[in-house]
């Protein structure tokens, strides 16, 4: 799942560097020493932030129209960031829910003779077919 999101950058106390708030993610605030770094922080803190509401069950927020966002003194920069959630929760996502199945008895018996891990299996099949949907 792609996601963009504007975010503000404004001038920090480190002479070219830049603090960076996300409008549409409550609390967010980052920074870097200059304009690329302050980009690269604000991707990977609004990815942690996303990421942290999916795994809590919720939707990824909604994000605002860059038009619509208006910095607070004359040398904030509005921009956009873009987000990979795919790569950033394959990377760093780590809550798992259990989910229970239901499968014939004959294939039960099979999958303990062979040793197999149905979560796994199941982990993998899924993945695969997300994977797949992906690059429709």
């Amino acid at each position: 799942m792609k996601l963009v999101y504007p975010v503000v950058l404004y001038p920090s106390g480190i002479p070219g560097g830049y603090t960076v708030l996300c409008p549409d993610m409550p609390g967010l605030v980052t920074e870097g020493r200059n304009l690329a770094e302050a980009l690269d922080m604000a991707q990977d803190a609004a990815s942690g932030w996303v990421l942290g509401e999916l795994e809590d069950g919720h939707h990824e927020p909604h994000a605002s129209n860059i038009a619509d966002i208006k910095p607070d003194i004359p040398d904030g920069i509005v921009t956009l960031i873009s987000l990979d959630m795919d790569a950033y929760a394959e990377k760093y996502g780590k809550k798992s829910v259990r989910k229970n199945v239901t499968i014939p008895a004959w294939l039960d018996a099979f999958g303990q003779q062979q040793g197999i891990n149905y979560s796994q299996v199941l982990r993998e099949g899924l993945e695969d077919r997300y994977r797949s949907l992906q690059n429709v």
